[in-house]
């Protein structure tokens, strides 16, 4: 499919959503929550739901592989059991994205905003979290398995905030300080994100035309995100992902109350 009726692609949309894309590369791969800039502004756009889901994970991949592949290459990455990680990410993601297909999403969505509150404030209060690297509180292959199971499914099932939710995870109950977790995030967050694209492109439900120039700007914003974490230290970080956690649960709770 080149463009649905729907959606009029004139230039200034054309050059809009490719900005779009380098912007929520950027903030996905200092802190995730990319999804929650580019998702809303592929439909802004008129963009069919479905479609703009679809083309979402299309141009999201581009920009979690670039993040990946640039931290695999800083040695931020814990390479200790990550195969684990990723391959429980993927049957996570596999059922989630299946089951999201089956019933309805409503009654999750309206508790999400306040799990992200709950990560906000535990994360503004703990001033010191993810400054250094502190021992782990539950065994590496054992956490990988769940996360991986729990935050696979969600990232398939619903989606936003799944970046924050597996940098809180593995700062609390790994003990990474925060430039390794957010490098380890990227490597998760690309696997859930191929799965869910997989599912949508055999739906039919990928605008590739929209999805790969989008790409070209998640590259590069990306490429500069991550290249920023590796050189910045973790109050950087910090105050990134506290701000986008911010405008998340801001936008969630207005969505789903308001």
């Amino acid at each position: 499919m080149l463009f649905p009726m729907e959606f009029e692609p004139t230039v200034w949309k054309l050059i809009f959503l490719t900005i779009v894309g380098f912007v929520a590369g950027f903030v996905d791969s200092i802190a995730g929550g990319g999804g929650l800039i580019a998702l809303p502004s592929l439909m802004a756009v008129g963009i069919p739901p479905h479609l703009a889901l679809g083309t979402n994970k299309l141009q999201s991949s581009f920009g979690s592989s670039t993040a990946a592949f640039r931290y695999a290459g800083s040695g931020l990455l814990k390479k200790a059991h990550l195969g684990t990680a990723v391959v429980f990410t993927l049957i996570g993601a596999a059922l989630g994205t299946w089951l999201i297909q089956l019933i309805p999403a409503d009654f999750l969505k309206k508790g999400i905003p306040f799990v992200l509150l709950g990560v906000f404030l535990y994360t503004l209060f703990s001033p010191d979290l993810g400054k250094k690297e502190t021992h782990a509180r539950v065994h590496r292959q054992v956490f990988y398995i769940c996360a991986g199971l729990v935050l696979g499914f969600y990232d398939g099932f619903i989606g936003p905030g799944t970046g924050s939710f597996w940098t809180i995870a593995l700062v609390s109950l790994l003990g990474l300080d925060l430039k390794s977790a957010t490098a380890n995030t990227k490597l998760t967050n690309f696997t859930s994100n191929i799965v869910a694209l997989v599912v949508f492109i055999i739906g039919g439900n990928v605008l590739f035309s929209v999805g790969l120039l989008m790409a070209g700007g998640q590259v590069a914003g990306a490429w500069l995100g991550s290249h920023m974490v590796i050189r910045k230290g973790t109050g950087f970080i910090r105050v990134f992902f506290l701000s986008v956690v911010a405008v998340t649960i801001i936008r969630l709770f207005w969505q789903e109350f308001l």
